[in-house]
């Protein structure tokens, strides 16, 4: 506790929001933290593709179910050009 409330101190924060934000920094900054490679992010995206495939309605057209699939995997219109920002400035 000590070790923390120097460390609040030294960043100006209170204890619980020094607290708060190690485990913040421990929980998001492993080795997978931070922005997927393209190379990650399209592996991602055929792991989608074939769960998608699993899951879909055997009854629906070819091109309907297409249509869905090709949706799932851009998303929502609204997020697609949205930048992520995944560092938070205090």
């Amino acid at each position: 506790m000590r070790e923390i409330t120097a460390w609040a101190k030294s960043q100006e924060l209170s204890r619980s929001e020094a607290i708060r934000r190690l485990v913040e920094l421990g929980l998001g900054r492993g080795k997978t933290a931070g922005p997927a490679s393209a190379k990650k992010a399209e592996r991602a995206k055929q792991l989608a593709g074939k769960t998608i495939d699993d899951l879909a309605d055997p009854a629906a057209q070819t091109g309907e179910a297409a249509n869905r699939k090709r949706r799932l995997l851009k998303g929502p219109e609204e997020f697609r050009e949205v930048p992520v920002d995944h560092e938070k400035s205090g």
